[in-house]
């Protein structure tokens, strides 16, 4: 596509330089251009795009877009200037790809906790009905079969649209995104054609970025905001918003979309009554308006039946038949971190989840308590260089629901450690605790003390495969560690 076509879809800036190049592709990396590149200069918070454009000029950039006039480049390499890069990069981007997300039948999910195991269980029930799909997260990327790894929860605007892109060469018809407040705050998800959007939740995280609880409940806001004003009877747009989170009502007031609510405390269009749980799974009555239904799923606790009834709402808005997701539901195993079994034969259990927030791990607990034989131990930490009010918070749950409270590390990232364990202890109000820095040795501590019946609850990490220490990270699998731990134990 000729630079001139790709402009178009701009409607204010500054041209610098002479040509009229034929663009072969959008960067905004220095090192990933190639010949005929239109490289895009980013303010980063570390790394300014702008020192890179020389750089960029000699691998073959045919062009650059830019926040300011650049000095010393040949002047055959026109220069576009914009006020922000990021933003005409968004809009960029969806032009040079087609407009991709224009073809898909686009899901995003956002809240505080839930948004990986919602958007597999759609992810999961798509594909029983017999569609083609991808999905975009926080563990990966997913083309039909085949995972990419990514380097955020909600990439940013470029990357998406050439993922998505490729969905639509690979033949995908339906996709479901996490959504990251983070993503909508910064505008990463600019260009993207959502269909339905989904809340699962609200409670406190990530105020190191937001502040205040009230500009983290906005910037969640804007998923709904940003599906229009418009109604389209041949597609018409949904928010899924679960009726029991206060939340709820703000969201209400902020999208002009069809609104289908899903709960269980309070009265909503898609409920789940008469819940029965075990070690093995939970049964619950689906109520929806095409009849009440029973559901016998493997996923444990009342926070994976709120993850499953926003599943449902989304997919019967998309068109799926009751029967379709009901079967899907049913025969789900569940998602790699979240509630995971770890299982080699050993007299108790172990139990690998990625709760890392004080709601999470609260509901997490309170599950697992509704279940245990005898004593819960947990391993606990809180991420260095995030939100340090919920360490307190996060410690003060720790000890009401554990027998046996676990404090370490997470991902210490630029912080002393021990100042997190600190942090940590002052919630804590004479109750008994063991701290311990190192998280391997953590959890070969809690797993030598377990005995028959015990559960040990490793939360925080869930399924990542590192541990970042500095700016370093280090290959660290809670799961791995726990295998050698109960292995080392048995061998004893």
């Amino acid at each position: 596509m000729k630079l001139d076509a790709i402009l178009t879809a701009l409607h204010h800036y500054k041209r610098y330089g002479n040509g009229n190049p034929e663009i072969t592709s959008l960067e905004m990396d220095s090192r990933a251009v190639k010949e005929g590149s239109l490289f895009i200069c980013i303010k980063g918070f570390t790394v300014d795009g702008h020192e890179f454009a020389l750089e960029a000029v000699k691998k073959g950039a045919a062009a650059l877009l830019s926040e300011k006039p650049l000095n010393h480049l040949p002047d055959d390499i026109p220069v576009i200037v914009v006020n922000d890069t990021k933003r005409a990069m968004a809009v960029l981007a969806d032009y040079f790809y087609d407009q991709p997300t224009h073809k898909l039948h686009l899901i995003g999910v956002t809240g505080t906790n839930g948004k990986t195991t919602t958007t597999h269980l759609i992810d999961h029930i798509f594909r029983n009905a017999g569609y083609k799909t991808g999905l975009i997260g926080t563990m990966y990327t997913k083309i039909n079969d085949q995972q990419y790894e990514v380097k955020n929860t909600t990439p940013d605007s470029l990357t998406l649209q050439k993922t998505f892109k490729k969905m639509i060469e690979e033949n995908v018809t339906h996709a479901s995104m996490e959504v990251s407040s983070h993503a909508l705050h910064m505008g990463r998800v600019h260009g993207c054609d959502f269909d339905v959007a989904v809340f699962t939740n609200l409670t406190q995280d990530h105020l190191d970025y937001h502040q205040t609880m009230e500009e983290y409940r906005n910037a969640k806001g804007l998923l709904f905001a940003q599906l229009g004003n418009k109604y389209d009877h041949d597609h018409p747009k949904f928010s899924i918003l679960n009726g029991d989170d206060p939340a709820s009502d703000y969201y209400r007031h902020m999208t002009s979309s069809h609104i289908v609510t899903y709960g269980i405390e309070n009265e909503c269009e898609i409920m789940a009554k008469d819940l029965k749980m075990n070690a093995s799974g939970t049964s619950f009555l689906l109520v929806t308006p095409e009849g009440t239904f029973p559901v016998q799923m493997k996923l444990i606790g009342k926070f994976s039946v709120y993850n499953v009834l926003a599943a449902i709402a989304a997919s019967l808005v998309s068109g799926v038949e009751i029967e379709k997701i009901i079967e899907a539901v049913e025969s789900m195993e569940g998602v790699r971190g979240r509630f995971e079994l770890v299982d080699c034969g050993q007299n108790f259990s172990v139990i690998i989840d990625y709760a890392h927030t004080p709601d999470s791990l609260d509901n997490l607990l309170k599950t697992v308590k509704e279940f245990a034989k005898k004593r819960v131990i947990l391993v606990v930490g809180c991420g260095g260089d995030r939100d340090r009010t919920k360490r307190p918070l996060m410690a003060k749950i720790a000890v009401q629901w554990a027998d046996i409270p676990i404090f370490t590390s997470d991902n210490p990232r630029n912080e002393d450690p021990h100042q997190i364990l600190k942090d940590m202890a002052a919630g804590v109000d004479g109750e008994p605790f063991h701290s311990i820095v190192d998280r391997e040795e953590a959890i070969q501590f809690a797993i030598s003390n377990a005995e028959e019946g015990d559960v040990v609850v490793i939360a925080g990490k869930g399924h990542e495969t590192y541990q970042q220490i500095g700016d370093k990270k280090f290959d660290f699998d809670d799961r791995k560690v726990a295998i050698r731990a109960i292995q080392l134990k048995e061998n004893k």
